[in-house]
């Protein structure tokens, strides 16, 4: 019985002393000489986002079509704000002033977006919603003209000729001989006169003229806009159009052709823009039409404007044709680079005849200018 007892006490007080050991052991993560570090957190706070469109009245609510906004942001405690404009663009600075231009043409809508951050990198952040108008910038700076003022021969600062049948009737199977001299192009009374005869000459039986700016006139981006008559004749081609300058070394397509304005007699009352590229093979794929019932008895103004998304076309200011490629690569796009302009009255072509009775018609110009 006393065994039992002594042995009952010794469990007991060897328990007691593992309590012990165990709790003086689980108490060392509170030496109260190891400090404790908080994590500072300074979150900005009284965010504002302000944003005018540039030229926004009460005539032009979404603005002037230059595209431009300008945003102020502030808030407490930021020192660093982040602007996002609704189209992937984000502009960072510490000043929360930041001028921005959408170029998307057209009347759009964006979300845009401010950050503020603090010195802790915590933020808070606030929106708006803008509708904005762009626009292409005018071209209104004069760079190339020809008035058509003189009479006699062309100016030759300005205009050059292609002589001759060409290959193949200039590529097209076109039956006529273009020449320089005053029978086929001439300035009179204030009007450049480009007129196709039928005539034997030289082994063809018509003759006209194709003046060109090439190694004269080249220009990259612009409005070109032609006030002209037509010629009136089944079989007459006249045409105010364009070429890359590399035509000399690249060849055609590749060049790239602009053609601000075709006309063909056996279809009278249409005029036609078009485009040729790679792309297409050269073919006339892109293209755009006009119906006018007077082309041959009044003038008409023709423009193109070209910059470095698209080509507008238009007669009289209403537009027909508009070329814009999804993609823009040298197959889809050889518009980078100078263009040098042409006029001329071409007869006939491998896919339409020439009426029999045809004696003579001219394009009649009133002036060719060039803006930038």
């Amino acid at each position: 019985m006393l065994d039992y007892i002594k042995y009952n006490n010794l469990s007991v007080i060897f328990g007691l002393m593992l309590i012990l050991v165990f709790s003086c052991g689980s108490g060392g993560d509170d030496d109260p000489s190891i400090p404790v570090i908080e994590t500072e957190v300074i979150k900005p706070s009284n965010l504002s986002l302000a944003i005018s469109i540039v030229g926004a009245d009460s005539n032009n609510p979404d603005g002037d079509g230059t595209g431009v906004i300008n945003c102020s942001a502030s808030a407490t405690d930021a020192v660093t704000y982040e602007f996002r404009f609704g189209n992937g663009d984000v502009v960072s600075n510490t000043t929360g002033i930041v001028e921005y231009k959408y170029t998307n043409r057209g009347t759009n809508i964006y979300t845009v977006s401010v950050y503020a951050y603090s010195k802790t990198e915590d933020f808070i952040n606030t929106f708006q919603q803008i509708k904005i108008l762009v626009q292409r910038p005018p071209f209104d700076n004069l760079i190339f003209s020809d008035e058509f003022d003189i009479n006699g021969s062309p100016d030759d600062s300005k205009w050059g000729y292609d002589i001759g049948t060409g290959d193949n009737g200039w590529g097209n199977g076109e039956k006529e001989y273009y020449t320089n001299r005053s029978e086929n192009v001439i300035v009179e009374d204030g009007f450049l006169k480009i007129t196709a005869i039928k005539e034997n000459y030289e082994g063809s039986q018509y003759t006209s003229a194709r003046m060109l700016t090439e190694g004269k006139f080249e220009f990259t981006y612009g409005k070109v806009e032609v006030r002209a008559k037509l010629p009136f004749g089944e079989g007459t081609w006249p045409a105010i159009w364009m070429l890359g300058t590399n035509i000399r070394t690249e060849g055609w397509p590749a060049c790239g052709e602009i053609d601000i304005m075709e006309h063909w007699g056996y279809n009278q009352g249409t005029v036609q823009s078009a485009m040729h590229t790679p792309s297409s093979s050269g073919s006339t794929v892109n293209h755009g039409a006009q119906y006018l019932d007077d082309v041959s008895t009044n003038f008409h103004i023709y423009t193109v404007e070209w910059d470095e998304e698209e080509i507008v076309f238009a007669v009289d200011g209403i537009v027909h044709y508009t070329y814009n490629p999804a993609v823009k690569n040298s197959e889809t796009w050889p518009y980078t680079a100078n263009q040098f302009l042409i006029l001329n009255v071409a007869m006939g072509g491998s896919w339409f005849e020439i009426d029999p009775s045809f004696t003579q018609s001219s394009m009649v110009v009133d002036y060719v200018r060039v803006y930038q």
